[in-house]
């Protein structure tokens, strides 16, 4: 009698404690309290993101990140590469009921994301959530390898939690000579990818693209044609990070505009 006195009041207090975390902390930040989610895979999450494309349930896609995904100035007032992929979604895949949200802050660190998950992610009861950080964490050292990784760790445990899908960008390369407060940048790109591979999310890799692209017409050509600055990609640097997005997806059509088919429909 008083063994099964004991377990019903351990019961009760469990129950207890999650109702009172679920009355102080939002939603997804109990879910795993209350469900334990099973971590996803880059695969599961390209055919989830699939399914979310040819279903009828709206969803809502959360672009997170630094002045490169706010597109802050160095887009010459053309579109962000978030702009892009809304343009893709909501008009070319007839998604018109999707809703993008670009919540990228000018500065802004992996640490600066943690510490405002709430307000820049999980109010919105995302979908999707795609993060391109790293060039503002390397800078004079912000936030050391070690933090950096555990921060990324943390950033996708709680997209997970939130029951949406984490989109992992390694940011583009940039001018190391002009901005040698940033010449650490390659090690957290490494970082970046071994995070994707451990915690196995999908993982759009601009720096190796951008690298390959280099390879192949000289880095003085690429930086001249697709940064306004040391670090900022220029509108057209924008495009080339929207279609990295769009092929690691698997949406990626040249016929379209948005990856690069003519716009002008003719006589007017």
């Amino acid at each position: 009698m008083k063994e099964r006195h004991r377990r019903s009041r351990r019961s009760f207090l469990l129950r207890a404690l999650a109702g009172t975390l679920a009355g102080v902390l939002p939603a997804w930040a109990t879910a795993n309290v209350t469900a334990g989610r099973k971590a996803g895979s880059a695969e599961g999450d390209l055919e989830k993101i699939a399914a979310l494309l040819s279903g009828k349930t709206r969803s809502t896609w959360v672009f997170a990140g630094d002045s490169i995904t706010q597109g802050a100035k160095h887009t010459h007032g053309h579109r962000s590469y978030p702009e892009i992929f809304a343009e893709r979604l909501r008009w070319e895949l007839a998604r018109v009921g999707d809703i993008v949200v670009n919540t990228g802050m000018s500065g802004h660190t992996t640490r600066h994301m943690l510490n405002d998950m709430d307000w820049r992610v999980g109010q919105f009861r995302p979908g999707v959530v795609s993060a391109m950080l790293g060039t503002n964490d390397c800078a004079r050292n912000q936030v050391t390898l070690a933090d950096f990784e555990a921060n990324l760790r943390s950033i996708v445990a709680q997209i997970r939690a939130m029951n949406a899908v984490p989109i992992l960008h390694t940011p583009n390369p940039i001018i190391a000579g002009k901005a040698p407060e940033r010449a650490s940048l390659p090690e957290y790109v490494t970082v970046i990818r071994k995070v994707a591979g451990a915690e196995n999310t999908i993982l759009v890799d601009h720096d190796a693209g951008w690298n390959t692209e280099m390879q192949n017409r000289t880095a003085e050509t690429v930086y001249r044609e697709w940064l306004n600055d040391p670090l900022h990609p220029n509108q057209r640097g924008h495009q080339q990070l929207a279609a990295a997005l769009f092929k690691t997806l698997n949406i990626f059509d040249p016929a379209q505009p948005t990856c690069g088919g003519a716009y002008y429909e003719g006589e007017h």
